[in-house]
């Protein structure tokens, strides 16, 4: 028996057009006035102020910003907040200020404003009168305030949010973090998120398109034009139709182009609707064309192809440039996911932006998206229980409707490691939100992440149609036996855990023991969270699981916050259902003591730069079998090991390889069944040149070769990109490096280098990828971790020319990158 769901996808980002009648757009993000009350950053307190949402109120000493903005990023870090979500200011209440004009040819118009998320409990005024309130900070949401404006007039809006403590269990990031648009519309128009497109039927020669469109403010009278065009450069209209509002629309498209993750094809359609023969309003979204299947045999099919899903976890912050919304900072994440092999992202745990979205259509990207992290029952006071009662079905609404038109998006997860699972008796709320679910859209599963035994030994798990297992690759055989007609997955997989470019010894196997002292993490991977494993375990369950259709590994990139194994964050014991396992954990965190200075986690793939840990080799090793590579760990600057055992790791996407130190072989060694990497358990540690060969098939495949440097002499500099455009967003990330004469990095050095910018452009962010730093990430100055450190810089808006960074440390050579904007 096989689940079937036919779609097509994407989104939502209406574009205004030229005659007098369409609907307009405006970015609002420019010009808003800010300031903090509640707690503050430096731990103090202040009150808010009365009144501050009339028209009236003095604003003038706030501080003025552009959106998105993120104001916990900004630190200071405190030893004195909790490291769960940072040692980061987020806690408190932050106002926005902002006036605007609308000329009196509005006054006949509609007038909405439109949040594409704010963190959180957002409350909206427009001169004065109350317009409406958001609770959830990753939700998208629009207010009409037609009635609050006054027409070739100033107006002013305001907008308080509150982020109360207890609320999150990582970084949440705090403030208006997403965009923000006005959007101008006739009493006739097109409802927000009201065209919805599927298909029907998919081949090679033809494809059937369903349109359904919702329209506000007539019932009769209205006519509706839908125009097909392809996406791209040169767009090409392929098809459209004209049809009476509450008529059925279905399009014929003849030889569509397929969205696959190979060939992310996408089309444009524009909705024109008509009153008495007049067009009262456009509205412009995206779709793409594809099929998905879930099999409990086959797997996942995609346009009627077996896909492996090879998925990583991801929370929504961008590292060191916080929670605010930037599109080439989350371009530039998938570029590097997609470099390991991964094709597929879990958005832990809740709703993502827009612009994510947007982006995994148009980069080829699958998405298993997420509601929530609690439903009624809490992990922690504030979290999203307090608000499921009165905001869980607004809210899933609200995330299903917006993003049902992406192709990439694949499932629908309805929330993750739930208290709910642990009694039978809420399973009808589980069927009650696959329900709401499933009202907005048919064509797609509903899944969650089930952890807990419970709801396995109940057949609680059972109340989705895909069921998602966290940290139970023991389980898939046997439950794939029990449950024929189910298809499963690894919804959180692994939660290993390094640091980069740290190497301990002895080198341990136990997965809990790879500490060297000093809040680091061995990066030799062989360690996990408690409930969690190594890499190669997953590798091994999934390879001998077949039916089991894939994995999200816990988690792509290194994120704020949660950083196990030295998280005091009390709901780490929620992950243990085994009491014996709960105590050890809570004897573990009782040791930590009171002082951690770690604010990141150590689970990523890549660190929070962007940097790749060793792991990333491991990954790209299995995820990539075609792709010739080979990765040596550890690092071979050891001067106070000569002598002593050092193992020598080797991932590779060949079948065995060939280890030499100093031009000696140390054998050659050939993967068994099962087995991930290569190990030379008995190097003893010389200093030189240690260089491997990988075969494959018994031919040469690829090479790596780590030597031991001369000592740091100079700084090197290279951009991601040496031409960015001039648009005020746009950013370049800047990789530095502390290198000896021959251009090798010098593992182990922790320089602090300062940075001067002339031009066209600004640092906004510095780091390093460690997760005990407390610098300030908003700076001109940083050490480097194990050599390396990043440097984001962003163009000026409407500010053309060449950028040149300079980058100094004592006792190494200056060095200057030059970045041009256009």
């Amino acid at each position: 028996m096989k689940t079937r769901f036919l779609t097509f996808l994407v989104a939502l980002f209406c574009l205004s057009i030229s005659f007098a009648s369409a609907r307009e757009i405006i970015n609002f993000d420019e010009n808003w006035k800010f300031a903090r009350f509640g707690a503050m950053p430096d731990g103090s307190k202040m009150e808010d102020q009365k009144n501050m949402f009339d028209v009236g109120f003095d604003d003038s000493q706030w501080r003025t910003l552009n959106l998105p903005h993120d104001w916990g990023i900004e630190g200071p870090f405190r030893d004195d907040l909790q490291n769960s979500t940072g040692k980061l200011p987020w806690v408190g209440i932050g106002w926005y200020r902002k006036q605007f004009q609308l000329p009196e040819s509005d006054k006949d118009k509609m007038i909405f404003i439109e949040f594409d998320g704010s963190m959180s409990r957002t409350t909206v005024w427009v001169n004065g009168g109350y317009v409406g309130e958001w609770a959830y900070g990753y939700s998208s949401f629009q207010f009409d305030i037609t009635r609050y404006l006054k027409f070739g007039q100033q107006n002013t809006v305001a907008v308080r949010l509150d982020n109360k403590p207890e609320s999150s269990r990582w970084y949440p990031g705090g403030g208006i973090y997403r965009n923000v648009r006005l959007v101008k519309t006739n009493s006739v128009h097109v409802n927000q998120w009201g065209v919805f497109v599927t298909t029907t039927y998919v081949s090679d020669q033809r494809a059937t398109v369903d349109i359904k469109t919702e329209v506000k403010g007539a019932t009769e009278g209205v006519e509706i034009l839908h125009e097909i065009y392809t996406q791209g450069n040169d767009p090409v209209k392929v098809a459209e139709k004209r049809v009476t509002l509450g008529t059925a629309c279905s399009i014929e498209i003849k030889s569509p182009r397929i969205w696959s993750l190979e060939t992310p094809n996408m089309y444009d359609i524009k909705t024109t609707l008509f009153k008495d023969g007049k067009p009262v309003d456009t509205y412009n979204s995206s779709f793409g064309i594809r099929t998905i299947e879930f099999s409990a045999d086959k797997g996942f099919l995609l346009n009627g192809k077996v896909v492996k899903i090879k998925g990583v976890c991801r929370h929504s912050d961008l590292g060191a440039l916080g929670t605010a919304i930037n599109v080439r900072a989350i371009e530039r994440q998938i570029e590097i996911l997609k470099e390991f092999g991964c094709n597929a992202i879990r958005t832990s745990h809740n709703p993502p932006s827009p612009e994510f979205l947007n982006l995994c259509d148009r980069m080829g990207m699958l998405v298993d998206e997420e509601a929530f992290d609690a439903w009624q029952k809490p992990k922690l006071i504030n979290d999203y229980s307090s608000l499921f009662g009165a905001w869980h079905e607004r809210d899933l609404r609200a995330m299903v409707r917006r993003d049902r038109n992406h192709p990439s998006v694949i499932m629908w997860s309805l929330g993750n490691e739930l208290i709910e699972f642990q009694d039978i008796n809420d399973a009808p709320l589980s069927l009650a939100l696959r329900d709401i679910v499933h009202s907005e859209d048919t064509t797609r599963p509903t899944t969650y992440g089930t952890n807990r035994m419970e709801a396995i030994n109940s057949g609680f798990y059972k109340t989705s149609e895909v069921l998602g297992l966290n940290y139970k690759p023991m389980l898939y055989d046997e439950l794939h036996k029990s449950n024929p007609n189910l298809p499963i997955y690894g919804s959180e997989t692994a939660s290993s855990i390094s640091s980069r470019g740290e190497y301990f010894f002895p080198v341990s196997e136990n997965k809990s023991q790879g500490n060297g002292g000093n809040f680091q993490v061995s990066s030799y991977d062989l360690y996990a969270s408690g409930n969690g494993n190594i890499a190669d375990i997953e590798f091994k369950a999934q390879d001998m699981n077949p039916n089991i259709f894939g994995e999200f590994v816990w988690t792509g990139f290194d994120y704020i916050g949660e950083p196990t194994p030295y998280n005091k964050d009390k709901t780490n014991l929620l992950n243990y259902a085994d009491p014996v396992e709960r105590e050890r954990m809570k004897e573990e965190m009782k040791k930590l003591g009171s002082n951690i200075p770690p604010r990141s986690s150590y689970f990523g793939i890549v660190d929070l730069c962007g940097f790749p840990k060793d792991r990333f080799y491991l990954y790209q090793a299995h995820w990539r079998p075609d792709f010739p590579m080979a990765h040596i760990l550890p690092h071979w600057n050891w001067p106070e090991r000569i002598g002593k055992v050092t193992p020598v790791f080797v991932y590779t996407s060949g079948d065995e390889a060939e280890l030499y130190l100093n031009g000696k072989s140390l054998g050659r060694k050939k993967k068994g069944q099962y087995e991930y990497r290569l190990r030379w358990d008995d190097v003893v540690y010389k200093p030189g040149e240690l260089k491997v060969i990988a075969y494959k098939n018994g031919k040469v495949w690829a090479q790596d070769i780590v030597k031991t440097t001369k000592v740091a002499s100079k700084l090197a500099l290279s951009a991601d990109r040496s031409v960015i455009a001039a648009d005020g967003s746009d950013l370049s990330f800047v990789t530095v490096k502390v290198t000896d004469k021959a251009g090798l990095v010098v593992p182990r050095t922790h320089n602090t280098v300062k940075y001067t910018l002339t031009g066209p452009g600004e640092i906004i962010a510095v780091d390093n990828g460690d997760a005990t730093s407390h610098e300030s990430f908003q700076a001109t100055e940083r050490k480097v971790f194990n050599g390396l450190a990043l440097v984001v810089i962003r163009s000026k808006k409407g500010e053309k020319g060449k950028i040149e960074l300079t980058a100094t440390s004592d006792g190494l050579k200056t060095n200057t990158l030059e970045i041009n904007t256009k």
